[in-house]
This record gives C-alpha cells, structure tokens and sequence, in this order.
C-alpha cells in the first residue's frame, strides 16, 4: 500500500471517528436505549434494516424503537412484535421485508433471547472467538426458510455487510461509536470490513482492491489490506472510507495527506 493511501486512511480515521458520526449513522440507535441488553438488541436490529436509503431505513428502525418504549430487550421476549407485525401479513414493512418477514426474524431472535439470555452469550456458548465464525453462526441461527427473503442473510459467501457492522459496533471499544459490548471474547483484529457498493467503490479508488463486485472473500482481502494501516484494529478503517467516500477524494483531502 502506498505510504501516501495509509497517510490519508489515518487522517480521515481520525477525523470522523467521534460522536457527530453518530447524527445520521444507524448506530444512533443502539445509544438512545439503556441497559447492556437493550443496547445489544437495539443494534442488532438497526443492522438487520440498514440498507438502501438513510431517509428511508432510519424512520422504520425509529418506529420499532417507538414500539417498544426504549425497552427492545423486553418488546422481543415478550412477543410484544406480534402485535404489529402479523405472522400472515404480506404487508411491506420496508422494502421486500413484509410483515411477515419481520415476524420470523423477532420470532427467531426471542428464541434465541429466551435460551441463551443476549446473542452475545449464545455465541459465546458456540465458542465465537473471532469475527468470521461469529458471522457464519449468526447466519446459520437466522436461517428462514419461510419467504424468499430473510432479514438477515442466507449464507456467509456473500459479504453481509449488515452483520459485519453490527458486529463493528459489538466488539470495537475505546470509541464514541461503537460499544465493545463483546470486546472480551471477540478480537477486534479479526472484525471483518462491512463491505457495501459505496465502500467497494471507495476501496478500488484507493488502490486497495481491484473486484468489481461484493463477496465475503472480496471483504476479508479488503480486512486484509486495511491491517497495513491499523494492524490491532483494521475496522477502524471504516471510517476513514466513509470520510473517503463523504470527501469524494476531493477538497485537497487526498493531497493533504502526501
């Protein structure tokens, strides 16, 4: 990687990785609630509805916290999402997720909740020491069988970005960002990069990778490469290709970092 790429991925690390990223960011949300379990919950869902347009994902993920009165943890467990989203429902929710949808997934989730306590301490009980095995079991937890669509991804060959970030916002601490919920069983330097067609894009500008198209193996390489920069913690990358991507490699931002 050139010395001057590494210069710039700092600087903009640096620079956006504080507490007014939070305004517009999903991760928001995850902040608005209180409690260890809360916060877990909150996040995991404001990951699973985070694609497409902000203006319109960002109100839906409000609504269910609205739902719930700040009390996620409880709203689940208590089965409480049947009241707005019907299990028979071909309603759209968001996008392709129906109603229905959205019922398999809090339903899988409250089992989830009601044998382990917290994801967090289900995947412990997997044995998830690192993030690529984390996500492979997340996925395979998740497995929806009903529908054609799932809120969180079939397999773990395509880059699930949603999953990799939600797991960005468990594990990394020291940040005004994410919370290091699960920074005691999970190493933040095997966090993979949460890759999506702005970052594939913004990546392949830098020179750091050549694929036109996202995929699991697409991501670990990226992961990879951002190690040159921050070896203990690669995804703190992320926000450096968000200010990247925000700057447009332009304002002299680029320049200012030869």
């Amino acid at each position: 990687m050139k010395c001057e790429v590494k210069k710039l991925l700092t600087l903009l690390a640096e620079k956006y990785e504080n507490e007014s990223f939070l305004a517009d960011d999903p991760s928001q949300f995850m902040h608005k609630v209180k409690g260890v379990r809360n916060r877990e919950a909150m996040a995991f869902i404001a990951a699973g509805l985070s694609f497409g347009s902000r203006k319109q994902f960002i109100p839906k993920i409000a609504y269910i916290l609205e739902l719930s009165n700040g009390e996620i943890d409880k709203w689940i467990r208590e089965a409480k999402f049947n009241r707005t989203f019907l299990v028979d429902s071909h309603k759209s929710f968001y996008r392709f997720f129906t109603e229905s949808t959205m019922n398999a997934f809090f339903s899988v989730y409250r089992d989830i909740l009601t044998r382990s306590g917290s994801l967090g301490e289900y995947l412990k009980a997997c044995g998830v020491k690192d993030g690529l095995t984390a996500v492979e079991k997340i996925v395979e937890a998740f497995k929806c069988s009903k529908g054609e669509y799932s809120v969180i991804p079939k397999n773990a060959k395509s880059a699930c970005k949603r999953v990799c970030m939600f797991l960005r916002w468990m594990v990394r601490d020291d940040s005004c960002v994410d919370l290091g919920l699960w920074s005691s069983f999970i190493a933040k330097d095997s966090l993979i990069m949460p890759l999506d067609t702005h970052v594939l894009t913004q990546a392949k500008s830098l020179g750091l990778i050549s694929s036109k198209t996202s995929s699991m193996s697409v991501a670990l390489n990226l992961t990879k490469k951002l190690t040159e920069v921050f070896p203990l913690d690669p995804l703190k990358a992320d926000f450096a290709l968000f200010g990247y991507g925000a700057n447009e490699g332009s304002n002299g931002v680029f320049l200012s970092a030869r």
